[in-house]
């Protein structure tokens, strides 16, 4: 009898190991093959996002994502050969990654920001960019945040969430930009010599360019000014120093040429009231 049931047993035990040796086996085999075959892929759209130029940074995230989006496929995969239902544990990682993405909304949040700058370069480094309420050259693109120096060298941090879904103003995407000035003479000035000199001041002036022409016009007969707007167009580079610079040449000449630069003024009367 004790005979007839090790034998029993036996033959239990040697065709159970028959059955998940086969599905170790193919187990091994799939897994084996599986990541063999993501690693190529991996391979294949690095490849093709380095042709293409992407940056380094979006082409990384890119291929990380498609290497864990089909390692989970490869893992379930596993998971359903096994024997256990794929359905539950599908649910549970969906219902993981529900919670997570919840509890890391922001950040996910600055990521996918990160990713659109990146992917559709609004600036790149070394651009002096204005947004979300600060102004400085570009450092750092980084996925989750961009990091700018301001022009008094301060390190600022801007989240790229906020910053890829408002406005940007990009102060070095175009080579050439205009410089609005405005200059203002008194009533009892010569206009046309004002405007003569103003002309000669712009045009005599090494950074200022001949294409697009400057501007030289009357703007506004304010309250105790005539207002002139000088628009010279320069090299972005130059912005500043042509700003600076014309203001200075303009306060001196006008000074030299008896021209006035009026400020504004009240007039008090006072009256004695009789007793």
């Amino acid at each position: 009898m004790n005979e007839l049931l090790n034998e029993a047993n036996i033959e239990k035990v040697t065709k159970l190991m028959a059955e998940y040796g086969f599905i170790l086996v193919k187990v091994i085999i799939v897994l084996v093959v599986g990541l063999k075959l993501i690693s190529y892929i991996e391979k294949f759209f690095q490849k093709v996002l380095t042709k293409k130029k992407v940056d380094v940074s979006i082409r990384k995230f890119i291929v990380t994502i498609i290497s864990i989006t089909l390692k989970v496929g490869l893992l379930i995969s596993v998971v359903g050969m096994v024997g256990i239902k794929t359905t539950s544990f599908v649910a549970l990682l969906g219902a993981a990654g529900l919670a997570v993405g919840m509890s890391l909304k922001d950040a996910l949040g600055n990521l996918a920001g990160g990713v659109l700058i990146l992917f559709f370069k609004p600036f790149r480094v070394g651009d002096f960019i204005e947004g979300q309420g600060y102004s400085g050259k570009v450092r750092e693109i980084g996925l989750f945040c961009t990091s700018l120096n301001t022009p008094d060298n301060k390190r600022v941090i801007l989240p790229n969430g906020g910053l890829s879904s408002g406005s940007i103003v990009n102060y070095s995407a175009e080579d050439v930009r205009r410089v609005d000035l405005v200059f203002g003479i008194g009533y009892d000035d010569d206009i046309k010599k004002a405007k003569e000199i103003l002309n000669k001041l712009v045009n005599d002036h090494p950074l200022t360019l001949d294409d697009p022409a400057p501007v030289v016009a009357v703007l506004a007969l304010a309250d105790s000014s005539i207002n002139f707007a000088v628009r010279p167009w320069v090299k972005s580079a130059d912005y500043w120093t042509v700003h600076f610079e014309l203001h200075e040449q303009v306060k001196l000449t006008f000074d030299s040429e008896g021209i006035s630069i009026p400020f504004p003024q009240r007039d008090v009367h006072l009256y004695q009231e009789s007793k």
